[in-house]
C-alpha cells in the first residue's frame, strides 16, 4: 500500500467520479441538441461542422494549458480543485442560458461559454483520479468515469422522449423555434453539471502534496512563459505510447465528430423522410435520436464495467481495438436500417466503441507517461481529441464570412448532401483507428503479468 496514494473502497472511487455524471450530461446535451439548435435558428446542414468549431477550439487553447497550470498549482485548495470549480460555474451559466438564444451567433457564442468551462474542468479531472488513486486502481477508476459517462449521456439524451411521455408537446416551441422540451433539459443539466463536481471533491478531497512534490513544483520556473514552455517540453518528450495513440485519435475522433453532428438527419432521411427542421417529423427525428443514442450509452454504462476483467486480460489496446470495429460497423449499418425497432442493434456497436472510449485509452496512456507531468500531458492528449474535430469541421463544412470563406464543404462535394453518407464514412473511420491502436505494444498485456505466480 502507498502511504501518498492509499487504495480506495469501490464506493469511495465511485464518489469521486461522480462529477463527470454532471460533466457528461453537459456533453450530452451539446451532442444530442446543438445542431437542431442552429437547425432551428437557420443554418443549413453544411454549415454545422464549422458553427460547433467551439468544442474543438477551446480545447486546442485550453486544456494543455489549464493541464499545465494545474501541474504547478501549490495553493490551499488543492492542485486541480480551483479548476473543477470555476469550470463548473461557467458550464452551469452556459447550459442555463443556450435555450434562450435568439440567433446563431448567440448560440454559438454560449457554445464557446460552455465549451471553456467543460475544458476547464475536464483535464483536471482526470488528472485527480490518476494523483488520487493508487497504480492498481487507476484501470477501475478510468472505466468508473467512462460508466458515468454513458450513464450521464443516456439520461441526456433520454430526458426530452421522457417529457413527452409525460405530456409535454414536441412540436411546442419558443418564438426562435426551438422545442421547451431543450430549455427544461438544459436547466436540469445546469444544476447536474455544479451539484456533482462538488459532491465529488468534498467527499473524496485531494491528498495534500508531499513537502518534496510542493518543493519541486516550487523550484520549477514560473509564469505563463514558463507554463507554456513546459507544454513546448511536454510534446518533445513525448512518450512513444502517447504519440501511436495520437494516429488511432485522428481516425477515431473524425468519425465519432460525424456521428455526432449528422446521426439526427440521417435519421430524419430513413425513418421520417424529412429534411426540414421546422416540421413536427424533425422533431420526432431528434427525439427518436435521442433514445437510439440513450440506449447506445447505457450500454456503454454496462458495458465500460464489463471491460474491467477483459482489460486485464487481453490489454486495453486489443480490447479497444475490437470495441471499434463493432462500433464502425454499427454506423455503416445505420443508414440502411428503415424500421425505428432496428435503430437499436448497430446501436450496441456503437455503445461498446463509446464505453471503449472514455476509459481504455486513459488506461494506456497512464501507465506511459510520468506522474509529475500528469496534468500537461492529458491536455495534450486532448489535442489529439480535438484536432481531429478541427480538421472534420474544416474539411466538411463552409462557412461564409463575407470577404472570406472557411472550409472545403466536402459534405455537399464528395458526399451529396446526404448524412447517410457521412455515417458510412464515420463508420469506416472507426474500423481503421481500431486497426491503428493494436499497433499500440503498450496496450497489451505484459507476459510476466500473464504467467502464473509462483509456487
Amino acid at each position: 500500500m502507498s502511504v501518498h496514494r492509499p487504495r480506495l473502497p469501490l464506493g469511495r472511487i465511485l464518489e469521486m467520479n461522480l462529477g463527470f455524471l454532471g460533466l457528461q450530461f453537459s456533453f450530452g446535451l451539446q451532442q444530442g441538441n446543438m445542431a437542431p439548435i442552429y437547425s432551428y435558428l437557420g443554418a443549413s446542414e453544411s454549415q454545422l461542422p464549422l458553427l460547433q468549431l467551439a468544442g474543438p477550439m477551446t480545447g486546442l487553447l485550453i486544456q494543455p494549458l489549464i493541464g499545465a497550470m494545474s501541474d504547478r498549482t501549490t495553493g490551499r485548495w488543492g492542485r486541480r480543485t480551483p479548476y473543477f470549480v470555476a469550470g463548473a460555474a461557467l458550464c452551469f451559466a452556459g447550459l442555463a442560458l443556450m435555450p434562450l438564444s435568439a440567433s446563431i451567433l448567440m448560440a454559438a457564442s454560449l457554445l464557446w461559454l460552455l465549451d471553456a468551462g467543460n475544458n476547464i474542468t475536464m483535464e483536471p479531472y482526470r488528472a485527480y483520479v490518476s494523483d488520487r488513486l493508487d497504480p492498481s486502481q487507476r484501470q477501475f477508476g478510468f472505466l468508473s468515469q467512462s460508466a458515468f459517462t454513458g450513464l450521464a449521456q443516456m439520461l441526456a439524451f433520454l430526458t426530452p422522449s421522457i417529457l413527452v411521455g409525460l405530456g409535454m408537446n414536441q412540436d411546442w416551441v419558443d418564438a426562435h423555434h426551438i422545442p421547451y422540451t431543450v430549455r427544461v433539459v438544459f436547466s436540469i443539466g445546469a444544476v447536474l453539471s455544479l451539484t456533482t463536481i462538488l459532491w465529488s471533491i468534498w467527499r473524496v478531497p485531494e491528498l495534500p502534496l508531499l513537502p518534496a512534490e510542493r518543493a519541486e513544483i516550487l523550484s520549477r520556473p514560473s509564469g505563463i512563459g514558463a507554463t507554456l514552455m513546459e507544454i513546448v517540453h511536454a510534446i518533445r518528450d513525448m512518450p512513444r505510447a502517447m504519440r501511436k495513440l495520437g494516429v488511432m485519435s485522428l481516425f477515431q475522433w473524425f468519425g465519432m465528430s460525424g456521428y455526432w453532428t449528422y446521426a439526427v438527419y440521417s435519421l430524419g432521411r430513413t425513418i421520417y423522410h424529412t429534411s426540414d427542421p421546422q416540421t413536427s417529423a424533425f422533431h420526432s427525428a431528434v427525439l427518436t435520436n435521442g433514445e437510439v443514442a440513450a440506449f447506445y450509452n447505457a450500454v456503454a454504462f454496462a458495458g465500460a464495467f464489463a471491460m474491467v476483467p477483459l482489460a486485464r486480460r487481453i490489454g486495453p489496446g486489443p480490447l479497444h481495438a475490437l470495441a471499434l470495429v463493432c462500433g464502425g460497423l454499427g454506423m455503416i449499418a445505420m443508414p440502411m436500417i428503415t424500421t425505428k425497432a432496428l435503430l437499436f442493434v448497430p446501436a450496441i456497436g456503437i455503445g461498446l466503441a463509446w464505453g471503449s472510449i472514455m476509459g481504455n485509452p486513459y488506461a494506456i496512456l497512464t501507465s506511459a507517461i510520468p506522474s509529475a507531468r500528469t496534468g500537461v500531458y492529458m491536455g495534450i492528449f486532448n489535442m489529439m481529441i480535438v484536432l481531429p474535430m478541427l480538421f472534420f469541421a474544416v474539411v466538411m463544412s463552409r462557412l461564409d464570412l463575407g470577404v472570406v470563406s472557411i472550409g472545403f464543404d466536402a459534405y455537399h462535394r464528395a458526399l451529396a448532401s446526404d448524412p447517410r453518407n457521412m455515417l458510412r464514412v464515420c463508420g469506416a473511420c472507426l474500423i481503421a483507428a481500431g486497426v491503428a491502436v493494436a499497433w499500440v505494444e503498450e496496450g497489451r498485456p505484459r507476459a510476466e503479468a500473464l504467467a502464473p505466480a509462483a509456487a
